[in-house]
């Protein structure tokens, strides 16, 4: 933050799923937090329309912080939770969780594990391209039944024993 920014303004979302359930620890937290308005509801994470979170969300501007204290407080599944995050971020706010410090959209890390979550639920691939084709790990594994060893795998693909192991060929194990 430069001298020219605004200070942020911290916005809270609690929620909790049943009505014998108390909002008490989560509104205490975002209080100790420092969040000038606090959003509660009773409702279950599942439904579409939880009025608070739609109205928070409509209400959100540059320089304003979504606040919770736990992600699942805010989505119950990944695939929520980045929808709702991309609405708070198109919306020029940010997004922090109190217990999941990674989770805050106003850190290059933060924003670093939010892009490599979402592209895993996607079914993307992080890292390294595997060193075997999905051809050769299934012969490997066929080779390794008909007792190949781990080295004599490893030497005849080039690769590794690590890397035939990983395969989940350690069982009977015999280098």
């Amino acid at each position: 933050m430069t001298e020219k920014d605004p200070p942020s303004e911290l916005i809270g979302y609690a929620r909790v799923s049943t009505y014998g359930q108390t909002l008490d620890a989560q509104l205490a937290q975002l209080k100790a937090a420092g969040c000038a308005r606090i959003y509660r509801e009773k409702v279950s994470g599942v439904r579409a329309d939880r009025k608070e979170l739609l109205k928070m969300l409509k209400h959100l501007a540059v320089g304003r912080v979504v606040v919770v204290t736990r992600i699942d407080r805010l989505a119950r599944s990944t695939f929520d939770l980045f929808a709702i995050v991309k609405q708070i971020a198109d919306a020029g706010a940010r997004f922090r969780s109190l217990a999941e410090p990674w989770a805050d959209t106003g850190t290059s890390t933060g924003r670093l594990m939010l892009a490599r979550s979402r592209a895993t639920a996607r079914g993307q691939h992080m890292g390294r391209p595997p060193a075997l084709t999905p051809q050769q790990q299934a012969e490997a594994r066929q080779r390794r039944a008909e007792g190949a060893t781990l080295k004599e795998l490893a030497r005849s693909y080039n690769v590794s024993a690590a890397t035939i192991s990983r395969l989940g060929l350690l069982m009977y194990d015999k280098i």
